[in-house]
């Protein structure tokens, strides 16, 4: 006959004497032994963590719960014991005779069994031997556990209770646990069920959330209220995760360990619950490198240089050893690259395989170098392009005493053969979905550092070949650093006069193309450049220009509303007049101004009905000005357009507040504005439903859908070739 898990009886109960009474009774796991007799093995779920779940997952525990509190007497102290090894065994095999469960879940099983045996203990003590002021109570075995518990155990478990130093360890951690500075408000879910019911509930495609989330949702209580200081540790660890670079990354806690400022204590996974480990999650922890690890790095680093610089001598040595031997002079042509000149990229070897800059390849028989013959195994190369300019190089130029890459910009130097890579080709095979970017561009996005040959007969191998998220940022960081926008320069976007209602140029800078790459808040100007790169990829294409137009976010934020409100209504009254012939739907990104929040707006004119699609979940009143000046416009519109309403109905225009995917802190709001506009031109309708749309209805966007907007941006703006 077995219990369930009962470490937290419900009712109200009150000390009397010898014994409290508890009215729930202890419940007999009827369903799992009946099961057994007839040979059905109940089957257990887990997630990827392996954590229990349901269904059965809370069966399961309440079994173990039973089976230790039968097989393990209450005066254990130690749960690793080796004399309750026989114990353990027992409840191992019991467990197995009722379910349907792998072996390598034994540990966890056991782990769990040692978890809910403290916890019993506890609940003995704190309900039975101890008062409302925390004061002992000599209390008698209470009969409701009489079966498992013998008067000689109980007698032993009070005594240990009684002794000094029992009593110091129970007051600090009853202390400790009496005011924990973040809550948790779960009860007896458990992290693992409560991520479960969240993506269940969510209809999610993933398998788990990440560690800030789960430990923000353990914390939101009953009303579904969260304390601010709990929001504010979120919004930090959301904060963290965009802006850490991984291989740059030496901090070894976890993204919540940083936000709480707390150490990491060695395997633990934080935020996830019992069963979850280092190991489980597959986590590498980065070991910090001692004293003496880095002087023999630095040392090691030292004969490499000091190598580097015989060979470059050696190699000086050879090549410009003075022959009248016109065949030794030739011998440095290459029949594996086309003869004459061609364009190529340029590599080096050390300290590890990169590309660091772009020229042309010459060629010829009886090519020299300054006069002088070229170096063994080297061509004659011209610099175009340096990505790295530091770069020291393979041969430096005695003629302008160059040394670095940079220093060769436009000037001729010798380059080791195996080192270049002819053509502006990157060394991968363009994918055919790449197409709108030209193949010199993609080549520094890629930057497979493999040679041509050998990456065919990989990809013959492996197939299909796995996206590379950050492609074209990383593509666009590469040529940023090649010109003078870290200086104070921008670059200036065209914008057709069809995109807004009027012909300008939108200036971007560092700080513009630092928000792309580094996930911060967005400006006007990125929000406007992706206005018009829906325009060209969306819009244009398929048409959509007759059903959906822009609002210029630069005239119509609210510091513009505020502080010059006729010219806000003339600008958008001229821009819906324009087509008077046919129903549009107007996207106008709204800023609270200074650089604060961004919201959508989206404006059906002629209907007169306004969806606000904010990913903070305001609504409208948060912005009157807004709201009155969008209402003062519908209705000159319908007076210009000469439409006859009874004045009771003169304000009668409607407001729709859409359950759009909610931001998770602080930086994210210009990026949902964005996807609710792309997905709303993806539908192609121009009513959007009060819970959005089903095809991309979710709690919030992932990474990977923000990063999505991050790429469309770096691959447009490169496309472009304003840069």
């Amino acid at each position: 006959m077995m219990a369930s898990n009962e470490d937290h009886p419900h009712g109200d109960e009150t000390v009397g004497g010898a014994e409290r009474e508890i009215k729930r009774g202890i419940t007999v796991m009827k369903k799992v032994i009946r099961d057994r007799d007839r040979g059905v093995l109940i089957k257990v779920h887990w997630n990827e963590g392996g954590q229990l779940i349901e269904p059965n997952g809370s069966t399961l525990t309440s079994f173990i719960g039973a089976l230790v509190r039968n097989e393990v007497p209450i005066t254990c102290d130690n749960w690793r014991n080796k004399q309750l090894n026989e114990a353990k065994d027992k409840i191992w095999s019991e467990i197995k005779r009722c379910f349907d469960i792998e072996e390598n879940r034994r540990d966890h099983c056991l782990k769990l069994a040692g978890k809910l045996l403290r916890g019993f203990r506890t609940f003995l003590s704190t309900t039975f031997l101890r008062d409302t002021e925390g004061t002992f109570v000599d209390a008698e075995l209470p009969s409701k556990y009489a079966s498992l518990i013998s008067p000689k155990e109980w007698e032993t478990f009070k005594s240990k209770r009684k002794t000094q130093e029992f009593k110091s360890v129970s007051e600090t951690n009853r202390q400790r646990a009496s005011s924990p500075a973040y809550p948790y408000r779960k009860g007896r879910v458990g992290y693992g069920r409560l991520e479960q019911s969240i993506l269940t509930k969510e209809n999610s495609s993933e398998t788990s959330l990440p560690a800030h989330v789960l430990w923000k949702e353990a914390r939101v209580d009953k009303d579904g209220k969260i304390k601010e200081d709990v929001q504010q540790i979120f919004e930090k660890c959301e904060t963290l995760s965009q802006s850490i670079v991984p291989y740059e990354d030496t901090d070894c806690r976890s993204i919540l360990s940083r936000a709480l400022d707390v150490p990491e204590y060695s395997g633990r996974v934080r935020g996830k619950g019992f069963g979850i480990t280092q190991k489980s999650l597959n986590i590498k922890k980065q070991k910090t490198p001692s004293n003496k690890e880095l002087q023999q790095t630095l040392e090691a680093l030292k004969a490499e240089v000091l190598e580097l610089r015989k060979e470059r001598e050696r190699d000086r040595a050879a090549g410009f050893k003075d022959t009248s031997d016109k065949d030794s002079i030739n011998c440095n042509f290459q029949p594996t690259i086309p003869e004459g000149i061609s364009p190529c990229h340029l590599y080096l070897a050390r300290p590890t395989y990169r590309m660091v800059g772009k020229g042309k390849v010459h060629n010829n028989l009886g090519e020299l170098l300054h006069t002088k013959p070229l170096p063994t195994r080297s061509l004659k190369v011209s610099v175009d392009i340096a990505l790295e300019k530091d770069a020291l190089l393979p041969h430096p130029d005695d003629v302008s005493d160059a040394t670095l890459l940079g220093d060769a910009i436009g000037s001729f130097v010798a380059w080791p053969t195996d080192l270049i890579i002819v053509g502006y080709e990157t060394p991968t095979k363009s994918k055919a979905k790449d197409k709108g970017i030209a193949r010199e561009i993609e080549s520094v996005a890629s930057q497979k550092e493999i040679p041509v040959a050998k990456k065919t007969e990989i990809s013959k191998r492996t197939g299909a070949k796995k996206k590379n998220p950050s492609k074209y940022r990383a593509c666009l960081h590469t040529y940023l650093e090649t010109t003078d926008i870290s200086d104070g320069c921008v670059r200036l976007i065209p914008m057709d006069g069809a995109i807004f209602g009027f012909e300008y140029a939108e200036p971007l800078g560092k700080e513009d193309f630092d928000q792309i790459l580094y996930h911060t808040q967005l400006s006007v100007g990125v929000i406007n450049t992706y206005m018009r790169y829906l325009y060209d990829k969306l819009m244009g294409p398929r048409g959509l220009e007759q059903r959906f137009s822009f609002l210029n976010p630069m005239k119509t934020n609210l510091t513009e509303m505020i502080r010059k409100p006729d010219e806000v209504r003339t600008y958008v009254v001229e821009r819906f007049m324009a087509d008077t012939d046919r129903e549009k739907l107007s996207f106008l990104p709204f800023n609270t101004g200074d650089g604060g929040h961004w919201l959508l707006v989206a404006i059906n004119p002629f209907k007169e009905i306004v969806y606000y699609l904010d990913s903070l979940h305001n609504d409208w009143t948060t912005y009157p000005a807004m709201k009155t000046i969008v209402d003062t416009i519908i209705q000159t519109v319908r007076a210009q357009r000469k439409i006859q309403v009874p004045k009771r109905k003169a304000n009668n225009i409607t407001w729709n507040r859409v359950e759009c995917p909610r931001q998770r802190n602080n930086i994210d709001c210009g990026y949902y504005t964005l996807r609710f506009m792309k997905e709303t031109l993806l539908m192609d309708r121009t009513d959007i439903p009060s819970d959005y749309f089903d095809e991309y209805r979710c709690a919030y966007y992932s990474k990977d859908q923000l990063d999505e907007i991050k790429e469309e941006l770096c691959q447009f703006i490169i496309e472009l070739q304003v840069l």
